[in-house]
């Protein structure tokens, strides 16, 4: 059962089209590459499932309810959390404390129990910080957790956004670039989070320039050119397309 359905999705920014009649699914519990060159519209593609950019024509669904004219923060709450090419962290306060920040306050966000620090927020805040820390040994960086986001390494912000994002507890998790940056042994850290995530029944659609980082963790791989949708299938399948090949190297397999 696909989570998420594109439907002749459509952009054009000054007579360009940077996405053009694309349409694609995403199942549950699977984890999907788009792929493409740079400029090939991929991040767009994102930033119109996730609300930034509002579709010239086309349709968006999360599970059968069409999202494409909601706003971020309404998309985010039905379930879908998204990281980002540029890192976007809160720099001056601690790694525990930006897991903290994507927690939902069920009792704590109302004025009263926020006021007079009723023993059910002081309850909710010893749970979430239960969970963050679990949260935080998920990822490896529990040892940081009261370390300056602003001092971590590339690789430790990397894992951070990524444990932002799992506070949220989204239905899709949508990553752009995860991999981007990141010297082998992170990768592999990156590639094993991903899968075990899938394990755990969550559904993933990154986004890459480079096919060699699909190859190991996407079950299926959507390519895209020139904001077209030139293949998709099974990772092996599309690396082998002539379409595909020329798209990135300029000319046909020989």
């Amino acid at each position: 059962m696909a989570i998420l359905r594109v439907e002749n999705l459509f952009k054009e920014f000054d007579g360009i089209k940077a996405v053009d009649s694309l349409s694609f699914e995403v199942e549950t519990s699977s984890i999907c590459g788009l792929v493409g060159p740079n400029g090939s519209g991929k991040t767009t593609v994102l930033n119109l499932i996730c609300g930034y950019l509002k579709p010239d024509k086309g349709k968006i669904f999360l599970e059968n309810r069409e999202i494409a004219n909601l706003s971020p923060d309404e998309i985010a709450r039905f379930g879908v959390g998204r990281t980002f090419q540029n890192i976007r962290l809160f720099p001056q306060i601690t790694v525990l404390d930006n897991v903290m920040l994507g927690f939902k306050y069920e009792k704590g966000e109302r004025f009263l129990p926020a006021l007079f620090q009723t023993k059910k927020m002081k309850k909710e805040e010893q749970e979430n910080l239960a969970r963050a820390e679990e949260i935080l040994k998920f990822t490896g960086l529990i040892e940081k957790r009261n370390e300056l986001a602003e001092n971590l390494s590339h690789r430790q912000r990397k894992l951070l956004e990524l444990a932002r994002i799992l506070a949220l507890e989204p239905q899709i998790f949508l990553l752009d670039e995860p991999f981007a940056g990141l010297f082998p042994e992170t990768k592999r850290k990156m590639l094993d989070l991903l899968m075990t995530l899938k394990e755990r029944g969550k559904t993933i659609l990154f986004i890459e320039h480079d096919m060699n980082s699909v190859m190991g963790v996407a079950e299926k791989v959507i390519v895209l050119n020139y904001g077209k949708k030139i293949a998709e299938g099974k990772p092996e399948e599309v690396k082998n397309n002539e379409e595909v090949i020329k798209a990135y190297l300029g000319k046909p397999k020989l």
